[in-house]
This record gives C-alpha cells, structure tokens and sequence, in this order.
C-alpha cells in the first residue's frame, strides 16, 4: 500500500510538472490582491475618449505594453515567458471591470515584473490614453 502511495503522489507530481511546462503556469504566478487605495481607484479618467485618444493609446501601448502584455493585451508578449508572474489578460471580465483610477495607479506604481511608468510616461493624458486602449482589448 505505501509503495501505491508513492507511486500516485509521485505520479500526481509528474502531472503537475507536465502541465505547468505545456501550459508555461509557473507555481510562482498565482494570483495575488494588488491593492489600490481608494481615492486612486476613485480617480476619473480626465481624457475624454475618442478615436484620437484610442490611437495614442495604442501606440503607446505598442512601445510600453506589448511584449509582455500582447498585441491584444491577451498577456502573450515576446517576453512573458520571461516573467515571474503572469501579465494577465486584459481582455476579461475581471481586469475591464476595475476602474480607471484602478488601472492608473497599477500602470504608474508598478509592482514586481510590471515596472512603475512614471518617470516612462510623465505625462499623465498619455497613461490615461493607454487606460481608453485597454478598454477596446475585449472588442
């Protein structure tokens, strides 16, 4: 019987290594809260979006974001692999539904992998205009 243990835990094991290599899960990447203060995630986006302002938003997101993030923001970049922690996708529910100001201060702040952008992008209509991109990544 302890042999048979071993044996499943140890097939178990071999399972997980195996997926998390086809998958490229890293066990370091779970998802941990990433908390805003509030009045950050009260902020309003002061830019108002519109086709001109969408386009900023991807060329800086281009320069900026898209090789860790994707070109759609799906967190398939050319250097997410590289990463210790997964760049996420933009795309669903749970990233669009958090707010502008939310959004502003992760992008400026930073933490980990994700570098802080505020001395990158000093001006604050150009992260803003990054923030309108990221709103069309689920479209």
């Amino acid at each position: 019987m302890k042999n048979k243990l071993v044996i499943t835990v140890s097939s178990l094991f071999l399972g997980i290594l195996i997926f998390g290599m086809t998958t490229g899960f890293k066990p370091s990447q779970a998802k941990k809260p990433w908390p805003v203060p509030d009045k950050n995630a009260k902020m309003v986006n002061p830019v108002k979006t519109d086709a001109a302002a969408i386009a900023e938003g991807k060329a800086l997101w281009t320069k900026h974001c898209a090789s860790c993030h994707g070109k759609t923001g799906h967190g398939d970049g050319t250097k997410a692999a590289q990463l210790k922690t997964e760049p996420g996708n933009f795309a669903t529910p749970a990233v669009q539904k958090q707010s502008d100001g939310t959004l502003f201060f992760k992008i400026s702040e930073g933490r980990e992998d994700m570098p802080s952008f505020k001395k990158k992008i000093p001006d604050a209509d150009e992260i803003w205009n990054i923030i309108n991109y990221m709103r069309t990544l689920t479209k």
